[in-house]
């Protein structure tokens, strides 16, 4: 603290310093700013200096509503530009972009969105604007809802391999992707009202930017893909306006933000003080330590080739979060599908431990569901977007059988057994009745102390919880709704709740905790990928339950 006194001082007299200059260079009136990468909502994790010059990252959409409130507080500055690149967004990434423009907008300076051609996810953003602009040529694709899930058991099966699961409810659809080779009745239901409450809330973003009823914005979005010619003539955008075109249209007051924004005034230095500290849960969560994924293909197998997030990180970070005394509150990211009962329920006790000694608040990014819904519980305050994928309060539990495979493979195993449960968990073969009812008796118990939990945080009874769980899945709007989520909001609104908990003024920083050991990613990508892969394997293999939520099919 001694040295972060000059420090700040320092800062202090050079943004003084720049804000004189500043005012001697005026900015344009309009500033532009290129989407071309899916934003991610906290900035990501700090990397080593080295990959940064290789690869700078894109900005997060903290960065960007820094960026964004930084020009809004200089009156010389008329509005925004968005330039938009087709990207598949997530739902939880357009409504985080979409607030922001609103944020902007509240100000009063004019957004206008424009791009060589819209994808569905891109147009849900740009409907949040004062003027949707398109380049002549370019297109708007098919807007609406599709998603595919995929179905592995025959694929499974002709390689030689089944899966032999328990789940507590029909509706804890988690192992069907390995077990079955379609919806079941339930799975259906669900994948049903999180495509009509998807499909609302792209009707009332439709309507709402472009000025008209449900009606009229259900017959844009059914006629939908349209040519440059027949986007304008259905008012789906408001110009055919090429890229350089569009300064001109505009009075030739538009500069990009990498040239002109360091004329405009940054925020002022704040002095050192109490901090707002963030935690994040992204990916599977298992036993051990995190790890990162060492590739991200396009088309990746489910689960296999996505982040670990291991409770033994967690715990430290948590503790360490606990024992800083500039820490006064705490947020806790999360974007997980759930994974390990065993590894939740360690985060969960270690996260209770730390809200009793200081405000802990949820902010949910696109899933939170089953043990990622589980590891929410310890907060003060949840918040979810209304696209967020939580809930799945269930459990799952089983184990691959390879017989068909080692008789393809030729091989062949003896099994010397003492106890006469030892090898259920083996590969060798399904369970028996009598391994089966023991399974069964973990999992019902797993799933009571899941609910239990669940009551305990949201001030309900069991009986009052059973309904919306077993499996369930919900949108967070849906969520909120019933009692699962408090708050519609991001990672903007729990960090403002979290300040207000603690007492903290309004600019209180947010200090993102180091903590915590990771295992290493290796050096070759491909090697990488396939020790990461069987790590979650071998990570699946070592718990008996899993708290994970079924994977939603992808958009289009």
């Amino acid at each position: 603290m001694l040295i972060a006194y000059p420090v700040w001082l320092v800062r202090l007299a050079l943004w003084w310093v720049r804000g004189l200059v500043g005012r001697w260079r005026r900015p344009p009136a309009y500033l532009g700013f290129l989407i071309e990468s899916p934003p991610t909502e906290p900035p990501p994790p700090p990397v080593p200096r080295w990959q940064r010059l290789l690869a700078r990252p894109a900005p997060s959409v903290a960065e960007l509503r820094r960026w964004m409130r930084r020009l809004c507080a200089d009156h010389r500055v008329a509005g925004v530009v968005l330039h938009l690149r087709p990207l598949p967004l997530s739902a939880t990434q357009v409504e985080s972009l979409r607030d922001l423009i609103a944020e902007v907008r509240a100000t009063g300076r004019r957004v206008v969105c424009w791009a060589p051609a819209y994808v569905d996810s891109t147009y849900r953003v740009a409907c949040a604007a004062d003027e949707v602009l398109l380049q002549p040529g370019g297109s708007i694709g098919p807007l609406g809802v599709a998603r595919d899930y995929v179905f592995l058991a025959e694929s499974l099966e002709r390689v030689g391999l089944e899966a032999d699961l328990l789940q507590v409810s029909p509706y804890k659809t988690a192992g069907d992707v390995l077990t079955r080779r379609g919806f079941t009745p339930e799975a259906r239901e669900m994948a049903d009202w999180l495509a009509d409450a998807a499909f609302t809330e792209l009707l009332e973003a439709v309507a709402a930017g472009r000025g008209c009823d449900e009606n009229a914005a259900r017959r844009l979005v059914d006629e939908s893909p349209y040519t440059d010619r027949q986007a304008l003539a259905a008012g789906a955008v408001d110009a055919l306006v090429g890229e350089e075109e569009v300064a001109g249209r505009l009075a030739g007051r538009l500069r990009s933000w990498e040239a002109a924004g360091r004329r405009l005034r940054g925020p002022r230095p704040v002095p050192p003080r109490h901090v707002v500290g963030l935690l994040r849960i992204e990916g599977i969560i298992v036993d051990g330590r995190s790890r990162k994924a060492p590739l991200r293909p396009p088309l990746r197998p489910p689960l296999l080739l996505e982040d670990q997030c291991g409770d033994l990180t967690v715990v430290e970070q948590a503790r360490a979060l606990a024992a800083n005394r500039r820490v006064r509150a705490v947020v806790l990211w999360i974007d997980s599908r759930g994974g390990s009962a065993t590894a939740s329920e360690t985060m969960a006790a270690a996260l209770a431990r730390l809200g009793r000694e200081k405000p802990l608040v949820v902010a949910m990014g696109s899933v939170a569901a089953s043990g990622g819904y589980y590891v929410a519980t310890p907060a003060r305050c949840v918040f979810a977007h209304p696209g967020t994928v939580t809930g799945s309060i269930g459990v799952v539990g089983g184990k691959l059988v390879a017989t068909g495979l080692f008789d393809r493979l030729l091989l062949h195993r003896e099994l010397v057994q003492r106890g006469r449960n030892a090898a259920m968990d083996g590969p060798d073969r399904p369970y028996t009745e009598t391994e089966r009812r023991k399974l069964q008796e973990m999992i019902e118990r797993s799933y009571e102390v899941f609910v239990q939990r669940v009551a305990e945080a949201r001030g309900r009874t069991v009986e009052e919880i059973l309904p919306v769980a077993g499996g369930r899945v919900w949108t967070g709007r849906q969520a909120v709704e019933r009692g699962l989520v408090d708050r519609l909001g991001g990672l903007e609104e729990a960090l403002a709740a979290a300040r207000e908990l603690a007492g903290l003024p309004a600019d209180a920083p947010v200090v993102e905790v180091r903590g915590g050991r990771r295992d290493p990613v290796g050096p070759v990508a491909a090697t990488a990928a396939v020790e990461h892969a069987l790590g979650l394997v071998a990570a699946l293999d070592r718990s008996a339950v899993w708290w994970l939520c079924p994977l939603v099919g992808g958009e289009g």
